[in-house]
């Protein structure tokens, strides 16, 4: 099989999906910079709109901590805590609070049992080690005329994509639920929201673009099936 890693299926599939992923990427860290600058009208920190989100919903028992590093932020459910980057923590920037409250967001889905993170989290230790498995077992069973190897690294990577798939409910789901106590509390103005919503649509499609990903690879392997057989 000649072009082990860069055969033509890959050139026509994967590298459309893996430049739009880098564009979705550079997309989203360009309007996160361009919506630092702009501060909010009642100068509430990243921290403090985070705790008004959790307010709202009654979470009373989840912490809001700083973390190191830029767009690190992320809500762990196991230490029930909220951790936000150096950029959103102390920032009173329209995207500092607009990603603060995408995180309460999620916080506010595991207390109240939000059915598709169930399912996310449920496959999540399969598709760690599909992620890092599953292509390379296929192609090697590909190589090898292993059917068994094919089968068993085109599941494991299609688990990834369905991880992807019902991540992109549970993200759309985390920024409404920001937006609406956003709206309901007035954190924001009418003008400073629009910039909020901008800087979460363009990292939701960070998420959509990982799944375009995910099914241009899994394409690729089908075609290449197909193609021995």
């Amino acid at each position: 099989m000649p072009f082990f890693y860069m055969d033509q299926y890959y050139l026509l599939l994967v590298v459309p999906a893996l430049i739009l992923s880098i564009i979705a990427s550079a997309r989203v860290k360009s309007t996160f910079r361009s919506y630092s600058k702009f501060e909010n009208s009642r100068g509430v920190t990243g921290a403090m709109a985070a705790k008004e989100v959790l307010a709202h919903y009654n979470l009373n028992d989840v912490s809001v901590e700083r973390v190191s590093g830029e767009l690190t932020d992320h809500y762990d459910p196991r230490d029930n805590v909220i951790r936000l980057s150096e950029s959103v923590y102390n920032s009173t920037s329209i995207a500092a609070v607009g990603v603060a409250c995408h995180e309460a967001g999620h916080a506010a889905q595991h207390a109240n049992g939000y059915a598709p993170i169930k399912v996310r989290n449920a496959i999540l230790p399969v598709t760690r080690i599909g992620s890092n498995l599953g292509i390379p077992l296929a192609l090697i069973g590909l190589l090898l005329r292993f059917d068994m190897l094919i089968s068993i690294g085109l599941l494991l990577y299609a688990l990834v994509a369905v991880f992807q798939f019902v991540t992109l409910p549970v993200e759309f789901n985390a920024s409404r639920r920001a937006m609406n106590v956003i709206d309901q509390t007035a954190i924001l103005s009418q003008d400073e929201t629009k910039g909020a919503k901008k800087v979460l649509s363009a990292a939701a499609m960070t998420y959509v673009a990982a799944l375009a990903v995910s099914i241009a690879s899994i394409l690729r392997l089908l075609l290449l099936v197909n193609r021995r057989r």
